[in-house]
């Protein structure tokens, strides 16, 4: 599902709205986010007050989530995500912590949609032209890294633009394709992804997000109380959003005649590690080439004797 070429125009127009009424999201069992280990706060003292109407109770001086709750405001935030994506929604992942960055990563892939894993830039969102030329120029740079005639290009150019891609793809090859601003937002621990945060409310962008006990549900506009550090948490609530996402796409896929799959692998993996073989290759060869600069420096500081 990539975004038009309009980069503030939100939602579609003139498709027909998918009433979340019409399509309840069937809750999830309390087993499966129990073992999951969803209900699993942080420690008392590390609480955010606001965080009290979704708490159970307190076991070992770590805050126990309401599951009864989580469950019910997951269902609602499927509902959300789902109607959202039936009419042409995108949504960007968010979650840099390192428990969280894999699964959002694949998550956001596997339903068509966009995510950031590595440090959220400041003005992501609020400075969105800068950043949709940075990603065309990450493109570009693609380009010439694989055209024939980067290979001539001097070694210490090579790896200036070698290591200048690798920056680009690590911090914004999940947003590659992206056109315009999203339309929500889905966040793993909203206390450290702030900005991200801060930026989507001042755009008026939704915000679904895992809450743990040290956050500020003020903040969200979909609330899902959850143990927002373990893995396998992480993992149950993304990927329900994620599969809430792949199920209103198809429905839009429908409506407008779009194959309903997801979206093409390009030519340029949204990976940083795409050039790292060429990267340490050239690498070593630079490294050498120091050494015998360096040698026959120091040989020409060198005195010379007569004899």
């Amino acid at each position: 599902m990539k975004g038009t070429d309009d980069e503030h125009r939100f939602v579609s127009e003139g498709v027909t709205a998918v009433s979340i009424a019409e399509h309840e999201t069937e809750q999830l069992p309390l087993k499966s986010l129990l073992e999951a280990g969803v209900h699993f706060g942080h420690q008392t003292k590390r609480w955010n007050p606001k965080m009290r109407p979704y708490i159970f109770g307190e076991r070992n001086g770590i805050h126990i989530i309401d599951l009864r709750q989580t469950a019910r405001l997951l269902a609602e935030a499927e509902a959300f995500a789902r109607d959202l994506a039936a009419r042409g929604g995108l949504f960007v992942f968010v979650g840099t912590k390192k428990q969280a960055q894999e699964i959002i990563r694949s998550e956001a892939e596997r339903c068509g949609m966009y995510s950031v894993t590595e440090r959220w830039l400041g003005g992501t969102l609020t400075n969105f032209t800068t950043i949709r030329q940075r990603l065309r120029y990450m493109v570009q740079l693609e380009e010439e890294v694989r055209s024939p005639t980067f290979a001539v290009l001097p070694k210490k150019e090579q790896m200036r633009k070698l290591r200048e891609l690798s920056k680009l793809q690590r911090t914004l090859g999940g947003l590659r394709g992206l056109t315009r601003l999203p339309d929500a937002l889905y966040v793993v621990d909203p206390k450290r992804e702030a900005i991200a945060v801060a930026e989507a409310r001042r755009l008026g962008i939704p915000i679904i997000a895992m809450v743990d006990t040290n956050c500020d549900p003020d903040v969200i506009d979909y609330v899902i109380p959850a143990n927002d550090d373990a893995i396998r948490s992480i993992r149950l609530i993304t990927s329900r959003i994620a599969d809430a996402i792949l199920a209103g796409r198809t429905q839009f896929e429908s409506a407008v005649g779009v194959p309903a799959e997801a979206y093409p692998e390009e030519e340029f993996a949204p990976s940083y590690e795409l050039f790292d073989e060429e990267y340490v290759e050239l690498q070593e060869e630079l490294d050498e080439e120091v050494e015998e600069e360096e040698h026959d420096s120091l040989e020409a500081r060198l005195p010379k004797h007569k004899y």
